[in-house]
């Protein structure tokens, strides 16, 4: 194994953080998202344009969050932790 593999390796928060993340479900982010979305347009039908901006743009960070819980559920942290060679 090269120095260079060994610079990279994930430190023990990034690894507490993924193992919490990885047992949230994928659909809670979506949901979020969809959540999101929607409270976005009753504040917009109520004339609150500002309020519906501001939660609007809350379904991307959620999207965000989603992929990230997807890739470490797929991925998790360094492979060399999961199958040393």
């Amino acid at each position: 194994m090269s120095k260079l593999q060994n610079d990279h390796s994930e430190g023990s928060l990034t690894k507490s953080i993924e193992h919490e993340t990885s047992k949230l479900s994928s659909a809670l982010f979506l949901g979020a998202a969809i959540t999101s979305m929607g409270a976005s347009l009753a504040l917009r039908l109520m004339k609150r344009k500002n309020s519906a901006l501001f939660v609007g743009q809350w379904a991307a960070p959620f999207l965000l969050l989603g992929m990230y819980n997807k890739l470490v559920k797929l991925e998790g942290h360094d492979k060399e932790d999961k199958d040393p060679r």
